[in-house]
């Protein structure tokens, strides 16, 4: 674990002490758009924290090269693979957030860079499916589930990207949980195709603690699609490497069966599962603002301030509160779906549902709080 600890250590100092260099980096170069009507900051910020972030990448990785203890994490070629595809989605990302490039050219470069990916190797290659089992992809469908699942994954980190410290914090916390399950079946169960997996979890995480600090509210810097586009794709491509390496006969022996391996190998739907929880209300979100902004007669791509996390202050939830609720649901997901693997059954999902209402209650409890003092009869009338 101390071996692991290490790498986030490493991520975590090299991207804060370079993030305040960065800033005055982007301040120089007039990496400072204006704030927009729809933005919840008052003054122009900084972008190009992900240059930070691709540096203690980079570094973690070169310490992790000439250490023993991640020798076998670097026998499979998973490493390179995702760190070249990363390579390509930071460089995007850096242009976007100075020339801010149009949407199709960061598509085309994000299916590149999944496909780059893919070509060296990190594919999906099963898929757990509780009920049927083990499902072999053949290709060319493992390819195209892994290149839709990265073009998910980087877009949902981006999409979120709204509220001071919400991208990095909910990524950290998924990057954690996926880091625990990895560990788990590394050193608890001796899989080795667990390594890169757990290597890559724990730098993440170090990247987004390092980054937080510059970035919790009030934010001096931004991460940028260069940050942003960089975390998606490494918190997808850990969890695609293990299911590119992992032999599913050889989980189901270790873990006492096939029942029990597709129960255990639920933590890997997080580069599906999490995305798509926590992009899940931004699109709902996109979906009314389109409905409410054609029923007054606008264009539906004109800006408002009535998205989700307008509402969550609107409602009487201040910034810090309004991203701690999102952190809550990530955790809840992520950290609930390793425990889902652990102990499957009714027990676990009891609790996670209690956790859950509880985390309902306390989302409206403003709203409530709101709606009481509004219908208070006033004294005197």
């Amino acid at each position: 674990m101390r071996d692991y600890l290490l790498l986030l250590c490493i991520a975590a100092a090299i991207t804060a002490l370079l993030t305040g260099p960065v800033r005055h980096f982007a301040v120089v170069t007039g990496s400072m758009p204006g704030v927009r009507d729809r933005d919840v900051h008052k003054a122009p910020t900084p972008r190009m924290g992900g240059i930070a972030m691709f540096t203690g990448l980079t570094a973690a990785l070169m310490v992790a090269s000439n250490h023993p203890a991640f020798e076998s994490a670097y026998r499979l070629n998973d490493i390179q693979a995702i760190f070249s595809g990363a390579l390509l989605v930071w460089a995007t990302g850096v242009l976007d957030d100075r020339l801010e490039l149009t949407a199709l050219v960061k598509l085309g470069a994000q299916l590149l860079a999944a496909g780059l990916m893919a070509w060296q190797g990190v594919t999906l290659l099963w898929l757990p499916i509780p009920g049927v089992g083990n499902v072999v992809l053949s290709s060319p469908l493992n390819i195209i589930v892994t290149v839709t699942v990265l073009l998910v994954s980087i877009n949902a980190v981006n999409f979120i990207d709204g509220l001071d410290g919400l991208a990095a914090g909910v990524t950290g916390i998924a990057g954690a949980a996926f880091f625990l399950y990895c560990y788990r079946l590394w050193f608890g169960y001796g899989m080795e195709a667990a390594a890169p997996a757990a290597m890559l979890s724990a730098i993440t995480v170090g990247l987004c603690l390092g980054f937080l600090i510059h970035n919790a509210h009030p934010a001096r810097i931004f991460m940028g699609d260069s940050g942003s586009m960089l975390l998606g794709l490494l918190l997808a491509g850990s969890c695609i490497s293990f299911l590119g390496e992992v032999d599913p006969d050889s989980l189901a022996r270790q873990l006492g069966g096939e029942r029990s391996a597709v129960y255990a190998s639920t933590p890997l739907y997080l580069a599906v599962l999490l995305p798509a929880a926590i992009i899940a209300l931004p699109l709902a979100d996109l979906a009314m603002a389109v409905v409410r902004r054609m029923l007054r007669g606008q264009s539906p791509f004109a800006a408002d301030r009535e998205h989700f996390h307008h509402r969550l202050m609107q409602i009487g939830h201040t910034h810090p509160r309004a991203v701690l609720v999102m952190y809550f649901w990530s955790a809840l997901v992520s950290f609930g779906v390793v425990a889902y693997s652990v102990v499957p059954g009714g027990g676990t999902v009891s609790v996670l549902f209690m956790l859950a209402t509880g985390g309902l209650i306390l989302l409206l409890v403003p709203y409530a709080t709101a709606r009481k003092l509004q219908w208070r009869p006033r004294s005197g009338r």
